[in-house]
């Protein structure tokens, strides 16, 4: 009978650990997926920032010493990330292929004009900055036109603010959420061991001697399911790399490296925090108060 008694109890505690620890590694992982989303999203903004293109257009009479100063400062500039000098014959080419047909020999001369395409950098892609540089640019004496497309500047800037926005938002309620699910997960654990608690509190045992056992064991299964959704997270960024090779997930491996530590780190303390005030609210409780 008491073996029995002894057997139910073993696996009563052992569906309370595997519960908490299940917890932990799918709110740990959903987190880590999220993290994943929040520096991803931020990187296809960047890249898409960094598509627009600012035409430089240059008078005939130009030199060529004129071209390669003006390129070698653009490309020192701190807001460029490229420019690359395009001749009228290779943009002549270029548009030809674009609709199918030689345009050149229909019109019988080449009414383009030799450019220098400029690609700023992410941070620069606002409607104030980009207007600032193709101004400044559009002051040199052998300069014909700047061009850039202002509706797709001013979209982009927005565009990229409301993202950023609702996905801080949808971070902090998931975050929140997140804490809320563990701390219940723990506190169901230290419920079914209150009387316990209660009993070491009333041989004189302190706070502290009957808080530390609780913590470090919650620790230990917050760091399991931790590496749990840290094994998810790799499996998923390791998919992820190898069917959409363009998201460029591994250009930047400290990032990654950054969110992994981060994600196991929170496990711990998560679990921490949560078996603290659980173990601290079982001890201020008086003995008549444990039945309900």
């Amino acid at each position: 009978m008491s073996t029995s008694f002894e057997n139910y109890q073993k696996r009563k505690l052992i569906s309370s650990y595997f519960s908490v620890v299940v917890s932990i590694a799918l709110v740990l992982f959903l987190l880590g997926i999220l993290g994943l989303l929040v520096l991803n999203t931020k990187k296809m903004a960047d890249r898409s920032k960094e598509q627009i293109t600012i035409s430089i257009f240059l008078k005939e009479n130009t030199k060529e010493i004129e071209i390669e100063q003006l390129q070698k400062t653009l490309a020192m500039s701190e807001y460029t990330k490229s420019a690359v000098y395009v001749s009228k014959e290779e943009a002549a080419a270029q548009h030809s292929e674009d609709i199918g047909e030689d345009f050149v020999d229909y019109l019988g001369y080449n009414p383009l004009k030799n450019s220098i395409d400029v690609n700023l950098k992410a941070n620069f892609v606002t409607e104030e900055k980009v207007l600032e540089i193709a101004d400044t640019l559009a002051e040199k004496s052998f300069v014909d036109e700047v061009s850039y497309d202002k509706i797709l500047v001013g979209m982009v800037a927005k565009s990229v603010e409301k993202i950023g926005f609702w996905i801080l938002i949808a971070s902090a309620i998931f975050t929140l959420i997140a804490v809320l699910l563990i701390n219940s997960s723990i506190r169901l654990s230290i419920y079914s061991k209150r009387f316990i608690i209660k009993t070491m509190q009333m041989v004189g045992a302190t706070k502290t001697f009957i808080r530390r056992p609780f913590i470090w064991q919650n620790i230990q299964l917050g760091m399991l399911g931790a590496v749990i959704a840290l094994l998810a997270i790799v499996g998923v960024i390791y998919y992820v790399n190898t069917n959409f090779q363009d998201l460029g997930l591994l250009d930047e491996p400290y990032i990654i490296v950054i969110l992994l530590v981060g994600v196991f780190l929170l496990g711990i303390l998560i679990s921490l925090i949560s078996t603290y005030f659980a173990t601290q609210r079982f001890l201020n409780l008086r003995t008549d108060e444990l039945y309900y």
